[in-house]
């Protein structure tokens, strides 16, 4: 969601803020010094968050090892100026994977671009990973963290939704063992991408997320292990692209083997050498939908096996003679398909998958393309999804509100959601998979606040320019994001620009995205700045007017409303700022006039599905976030404007219009 439509909304938003200053403001001057205002609301879930249970489901869905440490709880804290070395006393307790600046981290206190905010705690290594290495995961740290143990520095990380490890194993003592993370973060200061934060938050900006805000865990591996593991389905040839990378170069002894099931029984299984890829045959493939979401199993095992190959003619300048000749060929595969396995896995992963495909082609409206899943035309009916809680910030209080949410979504008539400038930790991702609801994955965007410079407007003619240093952030943060989620089948579009925010080369970044990932379909401008057909799959329009607008027909792309809707009705007693006017595109006078205006607008998305061939459309949004009252739900998800089942009903002509069309073509 975003500060766009039209004038009467740059109007209107003026009007609002001048009656009204910023609770922000108001709350902070009258509260105690450095803490951050946080509302009387509290979710159900994060009634009963307690550092026992907090967060404790397994952090990578997506490659599952069978033993693990999780270290969420209570860590010690401190925040001091960026400038001072570690402090000798800590501030007190902070419960990770909750940021600082949010309630449930029992914090709630700011962590300014001068600042420097500290988190220690101890951990014993369990006596049954003797031998092995260990490392330490982090979810996501917002935004540059250094990590030490025992003292010792293990590594530093730039990125603030990003997953990273370290190997820690050499710095490790007997007992016990301290780990300190210590984290800067320059939040609108700085033109690093970062969604919707604000050090001054306000209308369509949110409070700030410094430091841990998603799992940190410990896990034992091998020397050699496996380190990623790469999926991507073929539908039309039934098969399944898999990638498996160790963490080193391994030996000829060194394979890997893949076997996919379908309920518990066996679809699939090969074994190839390790650090290689394959394809998985997958026959009579069950086909992943919002209404069919069937996922299948994948382990993965580093095993073992007799040598293959001899090195027969090595020689000091061809080490592993003839077996050059049949690297990476086909005859290295068939003979490693026959090898045999000795011993038990040294390394195994559990994951899964699904057969599902996102693409572009024909629809219904001569020479107009539409969106695609599984080679049919879907209308993707979603909500702009912000991903705040009034309590943890950017961090779910728990794996069940997650799924509330997305429940709540699919019984209102929804089969997608545009996760909006945010990256979510991975568990909801997987719910995502599990109860089938397509994702539209927004790079967060960056830019400094305020600034002439970095913001394309509605009137641009040319996109902004950074300097080299902070482009390259962004590309890395954009290259991590898709190298983490690439694997959800849920995720069936990227999103590489939002209205013109921090908006440069989208042409080739979008080009970039689609050569990384060609599987699904890409978005590279949501709303103002169009930049053509090159590298997009979309043409996407932001309307917040009364009746949407109707995005102009193209010859190459889908046509899709990225954004739309943005009604307030502000709910008494579920409100960030009670004492507030808060900030909505339109604000409706009760439940009947929200309705009337819901189905005014639905109406038109419905039209334009039928005549001009719109493939999708983006409803502004979930629930109210801080000072913005338009969600379906308000922000404590305990209330809906209207019943769900009421949702539901008006977005039904969207699913049966083009059976009842071609039946009618039939003369039935």
């Amino acid at each position: 969601m975003t500060l766009k439509a039209n004038a009467l909304s740059f109007a209107l938003a003026a009007s609002l803020l001048a009656l009204a200053p910023h609770a922000w403001s108001q709350d902070v001057a009258g509260a105690k010094q450095g803490h951050v205002y946080t509302s009387d609301l509290i979710t159900r879930w994060g009634k009963a968050v307690t550092p026992d249970n907090a967060w404790r489901s397994y952090p990578r869905p997506q490659m599952q090892r069978a033993q693990w440490q999780n270290l969420n709880g209570q860590w010690d804290y401190a925040i001091r100026p960026k400038t001072q070395g570690q402090p000798d006393s800590m501030d007190g307790k902070i419960l990770v994977p909750f940021a600082a600046e949010s309630r449930l981290s029992g914090v709630a206190r700011a962590v300014t671009p001068n600042d420097r905010l500290w988190y220690r705690r101890t951990f014993t290594i369990p006596a049954e990973w003797a031998g092995q290495r260990v490392l330490l995961n982090f979810g996501a740290v917002d935004y540059e963290a250094h990590v030490l143990v025992n003292g010792g520095v293990v590594g530093s990380h730039r990125g603030g939704s990003d997953t990273f490890f370290f190997d820690i194993t050499d710095y490790l003592k007997s007992g016990e063992n301290e780990v300190v993370v210590q984290v800067t973060d320059p939040t609108s200061d700085g033109p690093q991408p970062r969604g919707k934060q604000q050090l001054n938050p306000r209308s369509i900006w949110y409070t700030p997320v410094s430091g841990i805000w998603q799992t940190v865990w410990l896990e034992p591996v091998p020397k050699l292990h496996i380190e990623n593991v790469n999926v991507t389905p073929d539908i039309d040839a039934g098969m399944l692209d898999v990638e498996v990378a160790l963490n080193r170069s391994a030996d000829d002894d060194d394979a890997v083997r893949i076997t996919a099931r379908a309920g518990g029984k066996v679809v699939s299984t090969k074994l190839i050498r390790a650090n290689r890829r394959t394809r998985l045959p997958v026959p009579d493939a069950r086909l992943w939908t919002p209404d069919n979401p069937f996922l299948y199993d994948l382990d993965v095992e580093l095993v073992k096996v007799a040598k293959p190959f001899d090195q027969a003619n090595a020689s000091q300048h061809r080490p592993n003679g003839e077996r050059d000749d049949s690297l990476i060929t086909e005859i290295e595969a068939q003979t490693y398909a026959k090898a045999q396995v000795q011993g038990k896995p040294v390394d195994t992963v559990r994951s899964y998958f699904a057969m599902r495909k996102s693409s572009l082609g024909k629809g219904r409206i001569p020479g107009q393309p539409v969106l695609l899943l599984n080679n049919q035309p879907v209308f993707q009916n979603g909500t702009l999804d912000q991903g705040w809680w009034p309590d943890g910030l950017l961090t779910p209080p728990s794996e069940e509100a997650m799924a509330f949410e997305i429940d709540f979504l699919k019984k209102s008539g929804f089969n997608m959601l545009r996760k909006h400038i945010k990256v979510e930790p991975a568990q909801y991702y997987h719910l995502a998979d599990k109860m089938g609801i397509m994702i539209w994955q927004d790079m967060p965007s960056g830019e400094e606040d305020n600034s002439l410079d970095q913001f394309v407007r509605m009137k641009s003619n040319d996109e902004v320019l950074f300097p080299t240093r902070v482009s390259d952030e962004f590309e890395y943060e954009l290259l991590r994001m898709i190298s983490d989620l690439r694997n959800h089948p849920s995720i069936v579009t990227w999103v590489v620009n939002n209205e013109g925010w921090g908006q440069y080369a989208s042409t080739r970044l979008a080009k970039a995205v689609k050569e990384l990932d060609p599987s699904r379909t890409v978005n590279k401008v949501s709303g103002w700045l169009d930049t053509g057909d090159a590298g997009s799959d979309m043409f996407d329009i932001h309307t917040y007017e009364d009746v949407p607008h109707v995005p102009t027909r193209q010859t190459h792309r889908a046509i899709v409303m990225g954004e739309f809707g943005g009604i307030g009705l502000p709910v008494e007693g579920h409100l960030w700022f009670p004492a507030n006017r808060n900030w909505g595109y339109q604000t409706a006078k009760d439940k009947d006039d929200y309705l009337a205006r819901y189905q005014r607008k639905y109406t038109e998305v419905i039209r334009q599905a039928r005549e001009v061939g719109l493939s999708a459309a983006v409803y502004t949004q979930t629930t109210d976030v801080e000072g913005e009252i338009n969600g379906l739900l308000t922000y404590d998800r305990e209330v809906s404007k209207i019943p769900a089942a009421a949702f539901y009903k008006v977005h039904a002509p969207l699913f049966d219009h083009g059976e009842k069309a071609d039946a009618k073509k039939r003369g039935k």
